[in-house]
């Protein structure tokens, strides 16, 4: 399994570092991106993420999941960002994961129709920017899948988890991070 987590200025830190942590416990091969012009992308906090490769590296690669954490300037970012929209869409297009959580259903997917369609969630605050918001802490429609914030982003990343591999696989991972 392949899944991407693209980063950018702003991205929020605590988000992207749950999502690649538990995805890479869990075996997947997770290839952080950078939209920026260089690795080193300054997240919220002015924590300092680390990306893998840049985007255009990667950008005709082929991910079984793509998944972007939040933070209002990151999610604003990645939405400016048109090969990774192109990218989403395929995604859309071949049924083929893909999710975002706080700012990034809102301000990244929603308004280039990749939530059309589907009921979602998000930071509560941008809730208006979703046609069919839902009010709870993670929601699966399909092949997307979003959630409302940091603190959801331990569990959104172990559902991710038990999308990709089952609920054993899950339930694994999360046992041995004491995750009650």
């Amino acid at each position: 399994m392949k899944a991407l987590v693209p980063i950018a200025y702003g991205s929020e830190s605590l988000e992207a570092v749950m999502l690649i942590n538990v995805l890479r416990r869990a075996g997947v091969r997770v290839t952080v991106a950078s939209t920026e012009p260089e690795l080193a992308v300054v997240g919220t906090r002015d924590i300092t993420l680390t990306a893998d490769i840049l985007f255009k590296d990667i950008a005709d690669v082929a991910f079984d999941l793509i998944v972007l954490p939040g933070g209002e300037k990151g999610a604003e970012n990645l939405g400016k960002h048109a090969p990774l929209i192109e990218k989403l869409r395929q995604q859309r297009i071949d049924k083929k994961w893909y999710g975002a959580i706080c700012a990034a259903p809102a301000l990244t997917l929603s308004p280039h129709g990749l939530l059309d369609g589907k009921q979602a969630t998000c930071y509560p605050s941008f809730k208006d920017k979703l046609l069919h918001f839902v009010d709870q802490p993670i929601v699966v429609d399909g092949h997307c899948i979003t959630a409302q914030g940091p603190a959801t982003a331990l569990p959104f990343a172990l559902k991710l988890v038990e999308i990709l591999f089952g609920e054993d696989k899950r339930k694994l991972v999360a046992q041995a991070m004491l995750v009650p």
